[in-house]
């Protein structure tokens, strides 16, 4: 019998090879005999992402954005309908690593049940940046949802200025990215001025870096923050060229290097070469300009965790804050392996950074910024759990403004004018009508991470906790959050000062939902 099976298996897989031969042959002749249609199937396939996103797409279809995700993000930002309908069509049931959400039948806070309610809550942060190292222009950033690190440059300038305008909608902070500040970030929204290792914006004619030209720029907008760029997710350790012929004025101006010349970012930075330089670099920064310092890295070896944490525990200097990268996270052009394979995904990067951090009982005086699809709520929330006190959203805040996932950043060919430095295609941008989108997009996800933050019976998503969230192992199990990435009880949460502060706050600004009268036989 079995001898039988494998004959006739043989014989079909000899028919199916006679089949696929005869296939291509008929293609091949096809195509020489008709090249029009030989051009049309190479037309189709330049012009594939716009039909999968319009026509073909599955819900949960296509990466590094589902067709369901997009949909909430689009409708998000007109302030229509983003709410889903007939129940979740994920497949829960057999979903390994699955992340859900724990509600609480009783807590402190009650969620409101009308779909507007949050909208106008700006969600501020539940630390204060630089307050535990006493820089001289502390503050509380007003929203736990800012605009991710992306450079004029690699954005077209109507793109820059949409987000800027948004995130002054929005009451939010934008990263300028390490392109330098240009005239497009500065249409009100408030910055952090992201320092690469090009120096962009702050060097001299010689591309060293230029203390007083840094000043002087912090002086002239409004910067609330430093942040040092060490690495990306997408493309860590990799420096980067924009081609001479997308240098224009505009982009030398901001960058301050030569129009028409090939612009080069080095991997690494001169200012410091090891751990303990970069400290140096980091408190002379903050000594010179008052404002918070903080580093950006994607996670890859720990070492440099471990002597970063060790260094700040015995010296006195730190950082502000720690913007840690996801390996998903976004880029206008990098090499596939670096994208696919290079540095840890967000939540298993950022929970070992965070663990170190605690480890060494700093995790509650640094602020801690999470990047790489967090723009989604239900990435964010465990984002959150695991010690996130903000969230930066790239792609997302791209969708937003307009963006169809077209994934040709790379080629200076965006169709709609986000991601390009063509003029032709950038002038169907408007700034003005594409910054409310943003902005509306950014109330939305913070009014989505207040309800369950409620929902779990706290006031803020800074105070939920690791306990909150669980992850499916499989059709039978669960793991709690805090287990699976080792938390020790406390962890991940502001001090019980900043808990307190926070909630007081938010009790003071969110409303509060509530229940019918209760009747007299209502037992209380």
């Amino acid at each position: 019998m079995g001898r039988t099976l494998r004959l006739a298996g043989a014989g079909l897989s000899a028919l199916a090879a006679v089949a696929a031969r005869d296939l291509l042959q008929r293609e091949h002749t096809l195509l020489r005999n008709f090249p029009v249609i030989g051009h049309a199937r190479y037309l189709l396939e330049s012009i594939g992402p716009e039909l999968r996103q319009y026509l073909v797409a599955g819900n949960n279809e296509e990466r590094p954005f589902t067709r369901d995700q997009r949909r909430w993000v689009y409708a998000s930002a007109k302030r229509d309908n983003n709410y889903f309908g007939f129940g979740t069509d994920n497949d829960l049931e057999f979903t390994a690593g699955y992340p859900v959400i724990n509600h609480r039948t009783f807590g402190r806070a009650v969620p409101p049940t009308s779909v507007h309610t949050g909208h106008d809550v700006t969600l501020p942060s539940a630390k204060v940046l630089g307050g535990p190292r006493g820089r001289a222009r502390a503050f509380r950033p007003a929203s736990v949802v800012n605009v991710s690190a992306m450079s004029f440059g690699s954005l077209s300038g109507a793109a820059i200025e949409a987000l800027n305008r948004g995130a002054a909608l929005a009451g939010c902070l934008q990263n300028t990215g390490e392109g330098g500040l240009s005239v497009h970030h500065r249409h009100g929204g408030e910055l952090v001025f992201q320092i690469g290792t090009a120096y962009f914006g702050c060097r001299d004619e010689q591309g060293r870096f230029d203390l007083q030209r840094l000043k002087d720029l912090v002086a002239s907008a409004p910067v609330r923050a430093l942040e040092v760029k060490l690495s990306q997710g997408a493309k860590p350790s990799l420096g980067g060229v924009l081609p001479g012929a997308k240098v224009s004025a505009e982009i030398a101006a901001a960058r301050g290097v030569p129009e028409g010349v090939d612009c080069i970012s080095p991997s690494r930075h001169a200012e410091f070469s090891d751990t303990d330089s970069m400290l140096d670099w980091v408190e002379l920064l903050a000594a010179e300009t008052g404002l918070p310092v903080g580093i950006k890295s994607a996670v890859g070896d720990m070492a440099f965790w471990h002597e970063l944490t060790d260094l700040m525990a015995t010296t006195g200097r730190g950082v502000d804050f720690v913007t840690v990268d996801g390996g998903e996270g976004g880029t206008g052009a990098a090499p596939l392996i670096f994208t696919d394979s290079v540095s840890l995904p967000f939540q298993l990067g950022f929970a070992r950074v965070h663990s170190v951090f605690a480890r060494a009982g700093l995790h509650e005086q640094v602020t801690f910024v999470g990047a790489g699809k967090l723009g989604l709520p239900d990435n964010a929330i465990v984002a959150f759990a695991l010690g996130c006190d903000m969230v930066n959203v790239g792609r997302e805040a791209m969708l937003a403004i307009g963006c169809i996932q077209a994934q040709k950043c790379h080629t200076d060919t965006c169709p709609t004018g986000v991601a390009t430095q063509n003029p032709w295609l950038a002038h169907g941008l408007d700034p003005r009508l594409k910054s409310v989108r943003a902005a509306n997009y950014i109330g939305t996800l913070r009014r989505d991470l207040l309800k369950v933050a409620e929902a779990c019976g706290v006031e803020h998503p800074g105070l939920i906790d690791a306990s909150s969230v669980e992850v499916l192992t499989g059709r039978t199990a669960s793991t709690p959050l805090g287990e699976v990435y080792g938390y020790e009880p406390g962890w991940g949460l502001p001090s019980a000062a900043d808990r307190a502060e926070i909630a007081r706050i938010m009790t003071a600004e969110a409303p509060q939902g509530g229940s019918a009268v209760p009747s007299e036989d209502a037992v209380r």
